[in-house]
């Protein structure tokens, strides 16, 4: 009876424990509500990036994510992608465009938009989240969280997948990683660097490094990037940010 007693008593205690472990969903969960929750659903951002600039807007579901760039004669194109799909504007008119030409600018500024406002996007519909485990990076805790796509919803890029490095305390996300296809493919590790906070939600830009070794497992560029293996390849800024709150 003493022995069942304490095999029970062993069983329920690790399930206790097990039960307090965090889900990737609720890292992320926490993540963004730590980056701006619900303001995102309620914003207009604005920022310069590279040759472009950029705005976003949302509202009770609704999205137009915005882009402005000019070409080697100065005319200046309006790309925009809202939810009923993807339009490319010359002084106001409409150009037409090919379905897969379409795809090609319409990812172009989904990617900008989608990291700037990281780790808004995580909670997309099609995105799949695995908890990894932890590691650590400078003598900091992070959850390491696997995210791929559905084919459904997850665009052409469906197949590119990434690794994010969630401190676990503050659950900001420090570092990123992720694989992709396109352009015979790569690797790409980003740390995040000067944070701020406007209008409530947090901002950063980001170092990002390559290695031309593309076998080399996601969870593996963080060892890589602290032993200095990685190439810095450029730096992501994000200039000019200005957030307005919608009602």
């Amino acid at each position: 009876m003493k022995k069942y007693f304490l095999g029970a008593l062993i069983i329920a205690l690790t399930f206790a424990c097990n039960s307090n472990e965090e889900t990737a969903q609720q890292i992320i969960d926490k993540a963004i509500e730590n980056a701006g929750g619900e303001n995102y659903k309620k914003a207009e951002i604005s920022f310069d990036f590279r040759k472009g600039s950029y705005s976003s807007s949302r509202k009770g579901g609704k999205f137009e994510l915005e882009r402005i760039l000019a070409d080697s004669t100065a005319t200046q194109y309006r790309d925009v992608v809202k939810n009923e799909g993807f339009t490319r504007y010359y002084k106001d008119t409409a150009v037409q465009l090919s379905d897969s030409m379409k795809n090609v600018y319409a990812n172009s500024v989904n990617s900008v938009h989608y990291f700037v406002q990281l780790p808004f996007g995580l909670n997309d519909a099609a995105v799949n989240k695995e908890l990894i485990g932890k590691d650590t990076i400078n003598d900091k805790e992070y959850y390491e969280i696997k995210v791929t796509f559905n084919a459904e919803g997850g665009g052409t890029d469906h197949e590119d997948v990434y690794m994010y490095w969630i401190n676990t305390q503050n659950y900001h996300v420090d570092y990123l990683a992720y694989s992709f296809e396109v352009n015979e493919g790569g690797l790409r590790f980003r740390k995040a660097y000067n944070p701020r906070t406007i209008e409530g939600i947090r901002f950063v830009d980001y170092e990002n490094y390559k290695t031309d070794d593309l076998d080399t497992p996601l969870n593996e560029l963080d060892d890589l990037y602290e032993a200095r293996q990685l190439e810095l390849l450029s730096k992501i800024e994000n200039r000019n940010i200005e957030v307005n709150l919608l009602n």
